[in-house]
């Protein structure tokens, strides 16, 4: 049996209703949820599936107002020497010459952070007296807080020798960690703390700088090392 269309007649239904309902502010919630918290979980962990990452870092770098130096004043072995350690000063004897010593730390883009030191040292020599190598250790104190918290102490040394005398000596340098092991993320990694040059020491000994550059780059390179040391441009 064939049927016949007899009547028809389109209809058309609108639904209407405002843009602030619960519906929107679940769509919104929703949107938020699905896309902001994993954002933020790859900016903390410093992306998924991270194998090498590399950051920079401007240290807080404080010098501590330690200072040996050791100047030749003959291939016989005559020196003049002096040091911030009184222990050592009274071992010199004869040998101690006080210098006029001017310092200077500079925090060029007024971070907070020193960018630089300018340090001057004047040596009163007798009439007799010629400078042909200098010897000078300096101490600082090296803290990280971005990635690792690390505070140590470390040193920057500086030697130069010449086969005439000089009167002047002019030292350009920069400081740069040293670093053979991965530093721990959390807590406060202070294992190298400690004093460069083991002052209040009756002994010479403890003041030989051989030994003091020695165990400073040592430093348990067994299990870690870390150390700063210094590059130097040297113009006499």
């Amino acid at each position: 049996m064939a049927f016949y269309e007899v009547y028809s007649h389109p209809a058309l239904i609108r639904y209407k209703t405002n843009v602030c309902t619960r519906a929107t502010l679940f769509v919104l919630m929703v949107f938020c949820l699905t896309y902001i918290p994993p954002l933020l979980v790859a900016y903390k962990s410093q992306g998924f599936w991270l194998k090498r990452s590399t950051y920079e870092e401007q240290p807080v770098v404080q010098f501590q107002y330690q200072m040996l130096m050791i100047g030749a004043t003959g291939t016989a072995g005559e020196f003049v020497a002096w040091s911030t350690f009184p222990d050592f000063n009274r071992l010199l004897g004869s040998n101690l010459r006080i210098p006029a010593v001017s310092v200077k730390e500079e925090d060029s883009n007024q971070d907070g952070k020193s960018d630089r030191l300018r340090l001057q040292l004047s040596v009163p020599l007798k009439a007799e007296e010629q400078i042909y190598s200098i010897q000078l250790l300096l101490t600082f104190s090296y803290q990280l807080f971005r990635m690792s918290t690390v505070v140590m102490q470390s040193m920057a040394f500086i030697q130069h020798s010449s086969s005439v005398p000089g009167s002047q000596l002019f030292i350009n340098g920069d400081l740069r960690l040293h670093q053979q092991i991965p530093l721990p993320h959390r807590g406060l990694h202070a294992a190298y703390n400690v004093s460069v040059v083991e002052t209040g020491s009756p002994f010479a000994t403890s003041y030989d700088l051989a030994s003091i550059i020695r165990a400073y780059q040592a430093r348990n390179c067994k299990r870690k090392c870390l150390y700063v040391f210094v590059y130097v441009c040297v113009v006499n």
